[in-house]
């Protein structure tokens, strides 16, 4: 099998998928500068003779797969496959892999630099020392700049998958309770604790989201959800925007009616103007989308892939799956 990578892919995970299904052909985006769109994937398809193909960013229409309807897999290194028309592979029957959880550490760990950052408002201490504004008097940043500890604080977990979770077994340690709606998750670790969504609102100190994009969840949360929480409290999301009614967000923040919010997904990117209304808010710790974006999950969405494809082509003669114990 001749396969097209375009996602970045180590050189040990390509080895093994060369070792077992034949011939790499290796072009990642990145060093094009962007995405291939959708002409480029077809120029490439065609030049390559590929296939599979193993993307990540590209733009895999419905054309795209049209006009390779041989084939035998399509695989996106990324939570969900958003960018691949996955209705015409599920047509033609071409399957269709992508790599839940490749960034659940990355986005976890920046949760919990962010929202202490915000709670410990060292962004303002730093524009303050960076000003010189240090003058005579040990105490005047002590007490200009003191904030809140994550100890003891309760998080409400919006969407209970792979990075609520990830997150819920991180900030177990400082020690913080976590609460959680999400009504596909029937089986979690019983220190965690299943409520409903105004209740999540209404009781918990720093509201995290962690929803999927789609027809019932745009939207979801609105001027009817953020006026539950609690004045002290804190809102984040580093899902998807579309998730968040953000004319109601940016109310809630201007008329200070919560402490603040950290968030790296909106609606424009980049930015339109309302969107900017919220970034420079002062009670608003942004970034732009970088949540996920670390080296490590390319390595992460590499071995998820593989293990994947691994377990449902490697099958010997028999009929029986063979399981290979590479370490990617």
């Amino acid at each position: 099998m001749r396969i097209l990578i375009t996602a970045p892919y180590n050189d040990k995970a390509r080895s093994v998928l060369e070792q077992v299904f034949g011939e790499i052909i290796y072009r990642p985006w990145k060093p094009h500068g962007r995405a291939y769109n959708e002409a480029e994937l077809l120029a490439l398809l065609k030049e390559t003779k590929a296939e599979a193909l193993i993307t990540e960013h590209d733009q895999v229409t419905q054309t795209v797969i049209e006009r390779n309807p041989a084939l035998q897999f399509i695989g996106v290194c990324r939570g969900t496959p958003s960018n691949v028309s996955v209705e015409t592979a599920k047509r033609l029957g071409i399957p269709v892999f992508h790599t839940p959880a490749r960034n659940a550490q990355a986005v976890a760990e920046m949760f919990i630099a962010n929202v202490i950052t915000l709670m410990r408002n060292t962004i303002a201490g730093w524009q303050w020392l960076q000003a010189g504004k240090w003058e005579k008097g040990a105490h005047t940043s002590y007490l200009q700049f003191k904030g809140n500890e994550l100890e003891g604080k309760t998080i409400g977990m919006v969407g209970f998958g792979a990075v609520g979770q990830r997150i819920a077994r991180l900030v177990k340690i400082f020690p913080c309770q976590v609460q959680f709606f999400d009504p596909f998750v029937h089986t979690f670790d019983q220190d965690y604790k299943k409520i409903e969504l105004e209740e999540l609102f209404e009781t918990s100190d720093i509201v995290s989201i962690h929803l999927p994009v789609n027809d019932q969840t745009k939207g979801m949360i609105d001027r009817r959800l953020l006026s539950k929480m609690k004045k002290e409290a804190i809102f984040v999301n580093t899902a998807r925007a579309i998730v968040v009614n953000r004319y109601d967000l940016l109310e809630v923040l201007e008329k200070n009616l919560i402490r603040g919010a950290v968030l790296d997904v909106f609606d424009h990117e980049p930015p339109d103007d309302i969107d900017n209304k919220i970034i420079h808010l002062p009670n608003v710790l942004a970034t732009p989308h970088i949540a996920g974006a670390t080296f490590e999950v390319e390595d992460h969405h590499a071995t998820i892939m593989n293990e994947a494809l691994l377990n449902n082509f490697a099958v010997e003669s028999t009929g029986k799956k063979k399981f290979f114990n590479f370490i990617l």
